[in-house]
């Protein structure tokens, strides 16, 4: 059903010199700033029941520059401070969707530090890109090429918790299209003992990336939390170490979600997940590190725009579906199920792996309910509403 290119963002690192970096980090204090007074201006309007859109609020911008307390706005480039009010007016038109909670002030110290150029902000020539108010070229890892004759239409730049500065291009690739369709499915039930169970009785193991540098972690922020607060050069040193053991977790964690995503849709046409509250699962004191460790909502999201990419179909039940008590032989429903049995014999006669069990389950209902229309995107809208096992069909979003 794919009829355009997929826009896809190539992130690479860079090495910016000391006037690049500088530039850099005046720019994303500029973007703070006319975000913050942008908001405030809009939120002091809605107490007076008036309405304030983009337009309005960049009329303001070009005031604000005239004023002598905010003429530094004039030192940075132009067009990653109109983005920002651009992204603002996207942040209210969710709020009033109810598709997000009101926006929020950024931060100074815990705010994403980004920036966006649009084509006129940015030139891109021969491997080498140079952004506004800068004479010299970026020094890029272009790690990977970018899809030919590809021509960005934005450059995000940004630096992490630790320190690291990437730049995040933007453009159509023409390689993603939907791939040959087949008539393999899969029920996939996640977990702890092992990441992924699937209806096939395969298992992924759970690498637990989190408790492999758990030592390094723990040694780090015993010496961050010695420092002295008040914004000490140890002090950030302390906290930058402690960042860049996350950051390691992360990429970790991250590039074994893509490999693993990647495969599942490249293998199958169905794919039946549940749809589980995460959020509130993370809750549970003795689980809530190891299920973070595991992000299972990080999984579900790859596998939905990937899917989308390349013409599968993601499903998923409801979280209340019980899979893990329910025999998937002759359909036998058990009063109780406690986390520690891991194994267990149906009156049928049929002795259960749990786990499997369970994605055998997840896959039939799914595919049952895939006739009526049921999918990820309306399970997410109204979660812990309609049951996809109810064979009422929903209104498919594409």
């Amino acid at each position: 059903m794919q009829t355009a290119h997929v826009k896809r963002a190539f992130r690479y690192r860079f090495c910016p010199t000391d006037a690049q970096a500088a530039e850099l980090s005046r720019t994303f204090g500029c973007v703070r700033k006319v975000y913050n007074l942008a908001l405030a201006a809009r939120t002091q309007a809605w107490t007076r029941q008036e309405r304030v859109n983009y337009n309005q609020t960049s009329a303001m911008l070009t005031a604000w520059k005239k004023t002598e307390e905010l003429a530094y706005l004039n030192d940075v480039s132009s067009v990653p401070l109109q983005q920002a009010l651009r992204h603002l007016q996207t942040a209210f038109t969710n709020f009033f969707g109810e598709r997000a909670k009101y926006p929020r002030f950024k931060s100074r110290k815990k705010s994403r530090k980004s920036a966006e150029y649009t084509t006129s902000a940015f030139r891109l020539r021969d491997g080498r890109l140079t952004l506004a108010k800068m004479a010299e070229p970026l020094d890029i890892v272009w790690s990977r090429p970018l899809p030919e004759g590809a021509s960005p239409s934005t450059v995000t730049v940004s630096q992490d918790a630790a320190g690291r500065w990437f730049v995040s291009l933007l453009c159509e690739d023409p390689s993603v299209k939907p791939l040959p369709a087949t008539d393999a499915a899969v029920g996939i039930d996640v977990g702890l003992d092992h990441l992924l169970t699937l209806s096939t009785g395969g298992k992924v193991s759970n690498p637990r990336h989190e408790r492999r540098d758990r030592t390094r972690l723990a040694k780090a922020q015993r010496q961050l939390a010695r420092k002295a607060k008040g914004g000490g050069a140890n002090r950030a040193r302390a906290r930058q170490k402690v960042a860049r053991i996350y950051a390691r977790i992360a990429d970790r964690r991250r590039d074994h979600l893509h490999k693993l995503t990647t495969r599942l849709v490249r293998e199958n046409q169905t794919i039946v997940i549940e749809d589980l509250a995460v959020r509130s699962m993370a809750r549970n004191g003795r689980l809530a590190r190891a299920i973070c460790d595991a992000a299972w909502s990080e999984f579900r999201s790859m596998l939905e725009y990937k899917a989308k990419w390349y013409g599968r179909e993601v499903i998923a039940i409801d979280r209340w579906f019980p899979s893990s008590k329910l025999c998937s032989v002759c359909g036998t429903l058990r009063d109780k199920m406690p986390l520690n049995v891991r194994t267990w014999t149906c009156a049928c006669g049929t002795s259960h792996d749990r786990d499997v069990n369970a994605a055998k389950n997840i896959l039939a209902v799914g595919l049952t309910a895939s006739v009526c229309g049921a999918g990820v995107r309306p399970q997410r809208r109204t979660p812990g509403g309609q049951s996809a096992t109810k064979q009422k069909p929903l209104r498919r979003e594409l």
